[in-house]
């Protein structure tokens, strides 16, 4: 016996050690990791002369906070961030509702063609924005969306990563749910509202997370579509700090770029356990 309790207490403290060596180590990556971030914050309450001190330096000497109010009374950036968040969460909530309804119809529902349909929008990701550039700016000069936020929400609203996502999420869900609320009276949209939605909300959440990011930092689109100023979005905003030749002050632009991170960090912050459990059942299959 006492040799059993012996080595039960030797598993057991090799397996504490082992923990803590892996802990450790994880912590070492993450704070390396981490270091460009830690930076960027430091340089961003630096003096301008300051930003490309060599060997780079972690800890500003001087904290300049006024680096931060600057951003607002140089430019308008509290109304490139509301045109952001505006435009960001249109996409994001509408587009999901287009992407949840077509992925139900796809997983659960039986028609001519749904295959054919299904892998039809799934081929839009071999498709790189470049390539169709130009058409779909002549199609929003037709609809007069041009300089207009329309045409920066209009365009994003299809989602065919996050249809694949949550169509395979669905397809996981028994057919004898689906049955079983129709034969109790339910309609197709009430099943699909009630049933298959609740069922794949952390699939969802992930779809809408990347979603989010994508168009958070979209840049491509705003400086095709938006020429006036007060319509300009965050990223469209950034490039203004940059000044004439790029030669606007380093301090500043970080400044900027530690305000846009603050959205996206909240988002992950609040849905980090919806995004790790949609990442482990988005590839079901039922």
């Amino acid at each position: 016996m006492t040799e059993k309790k012996t080595k039960k207490k030797n598993s057991i403290g090799k397996e504490r050690l082992i923990q803590v060596v892996l802990n450790t180590i994880l912590i070492i990556f993450g704070l390396l990791f981490l270091m460009p971030f830690f930076w960027a914050f430091s340089t961003s309450l630096r003096l301008p002369k300051n930003s490309f001190d060599l060997p780079p330096s972690f800890f500003p000497t001087d904290w300049r906070w006024g680096n931060y109010a600057h951003i607002f009374k140089a430019f308008d950036f509290l109304q490139f961030f509301k045109n952001s968040i505006k435009i960001t969460f249109v996409i994001v909530f509408v587009g999901i509702f287009f992407t949840t309804l077509a992925a139900f119809a796809v997983a659960k529902l039986n028609f001519i063609g749904k295959n054919l349909l299904f892998f039809y929008i799934i081929t839009g990701l071999m498709i790189p924005f470049q390539s169709y550039a130009i058409a779909q700016f002549m199609i929003m000069n037709k609809l007069k969306f041009v300089n207009s936020h329309w045409a920066l929400i209009l365009p994003y609203l299809a989602n065919p990563f996050g249809l694949f996502l949550v169509t395979q999420n669905m397809r996981s869900i028994p057919d004898s749910y689906v049955e079983a609320a129709v034969i109790d009276g339910c309609s197709k949209f009430r099943v699909y509202w009630n049933i298959a939605v609740p069922m794949c909300i952390p699939t969802i959440v992930v779809t809408c997370f990347m979603k989010f990011i994508e168009q958070w930092n979209n840049f491509f689109a705003p400086l095709i579509y938006i020429n006036s100023t007060e319509k300009f979005t965050l990223t469209m905003g950034m490039q203004s700090l940059k000044g004439f030749r790029s030669a606007g002050s380093l301090a500043y632009i970080l400044a900027g770029v530690m305000i846009s991170m603050t959205v996206p960090t909240l988002v992950y912050a609040f849905g980090q356990n919806f995004l790790t459990r949609g990442i482990s059942l988005s590839g079901l299959k039922g």
